[in-house]
């Protein structure tokens, strides 16, 4: 499974797509020098299998190759990125 991503500048998704399906998102904005992590959705024949960790891994590697932080609204962004202390550098 390949994670892709789609921004305009305004607000992005990073996902997984099969058949013309998307299985896993993680939707968010851009907001000055952040991106605000809104949503993350994971179909449930998928989940429990590490899915949402690499949408977020995703958004963390986007945001430091881009100088930005994050700010996870989305509770399980939130949970994930406050438990990886490694994440620590982008948190707003």
């Amino acid at each position: 499974m390949t994670i892709e991503q789609t921004d305009d500048g305004k607000n992005g998704i990073f996902y997984i797509k099969e058949n013309g399906n998307i299985l896993a998102e993680m939707i968010y904005r851009h907001s000055a020098n952040n991106i605000i992590i809104e949503h993350t959705e994971v179909d449930p024949g998928l989940r429990n299998k590490g899915i949402g960790v690499k949408l977020i891994q995703a958004g963390v590697d986007y945001a430091r190759k881009n100088n930005l932080k994050i700010n996870p609204l989305c509770p399980f962004a939130k949970l994930i990125m406050k438990r990886t202390s490694e994440y620590a550098d982008v948190l707003t």
